[in-house]
């Protein structure tokens, strides 16, 4: 490998990571107080408001259903709105955040929802409000599944990243289709593809050691 290559991969291997953290960080930021919305106003849950619920959940579903190619060309005027333009891996950041929000709250919902109903009640029996049972004893309790489920968000979003490569977003996905795929670099495509599986799979590693470390400390 020239050193051409290897400081383009380089570069590349950091706009993707740039892209990931900070969508990933946003994706938290907006999706868990959808989650423990979605959690919370379910029926039997501690704010019941079964047709808040229903539309909160309809609009979430809405955002999941959008692939996100088609997402990406869509909100390009929101994106440009935003950062000014519409290419490149700051921009990518956008169409990346809003498909991993929605994606991220349904993964907290879940998480919230396998707490065990006893320590709730237990909670209610002692007189805990509930903005107390989601902050002391709900988002505790599930702190190892919110773990995993920012690990899955953030192992969904380096797919995602490599996506928006096709429409000039940046990063690794960018750089195959350029160089691997339009000038018939095999070697690139193949040294961008092991990156990629290497970036998944240190993600997924570090993901579960976190969860399980979370898991003893319960």
């Amino acid at each position: 490998m020239n050193s051409e290559a290897l400081n383009m991969l380089w570069n590349a291997t950091l706009e993707t990571l740039l892209m990931v953290g900070s969508a990933t960080v946003l994706a938290v930021l907006g999706g868990l107080p959808l989650g423990i919305l979605l959690a919370a106003t379910a029926p039997g849950g501690i704010l019941e408001r079964s047709w808040f619920n229903r539309v909160l959940g309809a609009v979430i579903n809405l955002g999941r259903s959008v692939p996100f190619i088609i997402l990406m060309v869509a909100i390009i005027p929101f994106t440009r709105r935003i950062v000014g333009t519409s290419i490149g891996t700051t921009a990518a950041i956008v169409p990346l955040t809003v498909a991993a929000i929605p994606f991220f709250a349904r993964l907290v919902e879940g998480a919230l929802k396998e707490v065990d109903p006893g320590v709730i009640e237990a909670a209610q029996s002692m007189g805990t409000t509930p903005l107390q049972i989601i902050f002391k004893v709900l988002l505790p309790e599930a702190l190892p599944a919110l773990a995993l489920a920012v690990t899955v968000t953030a192992v969904n979003l380096v797919g995602y990243s490599a996506m928006a490569g096709a429409i000039g977003g940046g990063g690794l996905g960018d750089l195959a289709i350029r160089y691997g795929y339009q000038r018939f670099r095999g070697d690139i495509m193949v040294q961008t593809i092991a990156i990629l599986v290497l970036l998944v799979q240190g993600m997924q590693m570090l993901g579960d050691r976190i969860a399980h470390k979370l898991y003893e400390r319960h």
